[in-house]
């Protein structure tokens, strides 16, 4: 169903989580619960004849159920599993080859930010940060060795909104680029990339997908064959990837991946209405409040909103640290997309690695919060913040 004017929601998601992947047929037992499978090898009939399995690196059978059923809710063809958001991040860019170049969000994880200007410049792969909410920075930063282009929306932590498919047009004018879409923000129940153009969908599934703050694990999805043989190749070769436990956890979350993104749009909407009219909030940055600038494109390209947005607090470091210092039922914790309430400072802690001109640039100043809504009842993370918002001020 539609809610706020959102894009209607496209009936069986939550069958799809469900089922697809996991039919009880597939396992001799016919276990209605996917079993989890340890093997690290796989007998074989005769050298190189096999059932589908010959190692636990190059595949195994709890991994390719979570595969198979993620990429059903990407309305994709192949999903593939990491054993970190940023080992799927470093996987997706070992795509390219020295002398290459990448068009890079600037408002981005920062993670994938000091992966890029840490480690892959060292390549020899360069890249551009441009303001994406913008397409024709885009067009205007790409080269003629640009063969990568990678933005998130919403944005971490300013939640700014990119027009996917008008990006998507831009970059498939020329055949040689991929484009690259940081979807961890909504998950595939409120957004699909794929849809909008997107050749690569990106995923930390340790956030909304897992949706249970227990694991560490990354996916990409897609429809292209040549993408999926060649990052397959990769995901076997690099080998960074996840565990069967591992994949079994993150399919049961995925299981109640619909109730609770419901859950936490509609609480993260009830606190972004309270902090609205708090006296100590300068301002709101939640796409699905009215006030958001991009209110409007974010309706026409997904079905919702997460439980995740960002607001100033008047003042400075000092107020932000008593602020959360203050918090009870929030957590002051990194991460985002669990049950349980986590507000984070940017500034000081998942952007401390980009250089503080660029930080302050871009608005990830030290009164930026980071709220990651949970579960809980909205009237007593509201609660919560009332007191620490009159703490800050005592």
């Amino acid at each position: 169903m539609s809610v706020d004017g959102y894009l209607m929601q496209e009936p069986g998601f939550a069958t799809k989580a469900i089922h697809v992947g996991q039919e009880p047929e597939r396992w001799s037992s016919s276990n209605v619960v996917t079993p989890i499978v340890l093997s690290t090898t796989f007998k074989q009939q005769s050298p190189s004849q096999h059932k589908g399995f010959e190692y636990g690196r190059s595949g195994n059978p709890s991994r390719e159920v979570l595969e198979q059923c993620l990429s059903s809710l990407d309305n994709g063809k192949y999903g593939l599993c990491f054993s970190s958001g940023l080992a799927a991040a470093t996987t997706v860019i070992s795509l390219l080859s020295a002398g290459d170049h990448i068009v890079v969000m600037d408002d981005l994880y920062g993670g994938t930010y000091e992966l890029l200007t840490e480690v892959i410049e060292r390549r020899d792969i360069t890249f551009t940060f441009v303001d994406a909410r913008y397409p024709e920075r885009v067009a205007s930063a790409i080269q003629r060795n640009t063969r990568m282009v990678w933005i998130e929306t919403p944005t971490n932590p300013l939640m700014g909104i990119v027009d996917i498919k008008q990006v998507s047009e831009i970059v498939h004018a020329y055949e040689e680029i991929i484009l690259v879409v940081d979807n961890t923000f909504l998950s595939s129940y409120f957004q699909r990339p794929l849809m909008l153009g997107a050749d690569i969908v990106f995923y930390s599934l340790t956030k909304y997908l897992n949706g249970h703050t227990d694991v560490l694990m990354g996916a990409l999805v897609m429809n292209s064959n040549e993408l999926h043989e060649r990052l397959k190749f990769l995901q076997n070769s690099l080998g960074a990837v996840p565990s069967p436990f591992e994949c079994f956890m993150v399919n049961r979350g995925l299981k109640t991946l619909a109730l609770r993104m419901e859950q936490h749009m509609k609480n993260g909407l009830a606190i972004g209405r309270y902090l609205e009219k708090h006296p100590l909030v300068d301002k709101v940055l939640h796409p699905g409040l009215p006030s958001h600038p991009q209110h409007q494109l974010a309706k026409s390209q997904s079905y919702g909103h997460s439980g995740m947005l960002s607001f100033y607090i008047k003042g400075g470091l000092e107020e932000s640290q008593k602020f959360l210092s203050s918090l009870k039922v929030f957590t002051l914790g990194a991460s985002l997309g669990g049950f349980q309430s986590l507000a984070m400072l940017s500034s000081q802690m998942s952007h401390a690695p980009m250089p503080i001109e660029d930080r302050i640039r871009l608005g990830i100043t030290d009164n930026l919060i980071r709220l990651s809504v949970g579960l809980e009842e909205a009237q007593d993370l509201i609660a919560d913040l009332d007191q620490a918002f009159k703490a800050t001020v005592s």
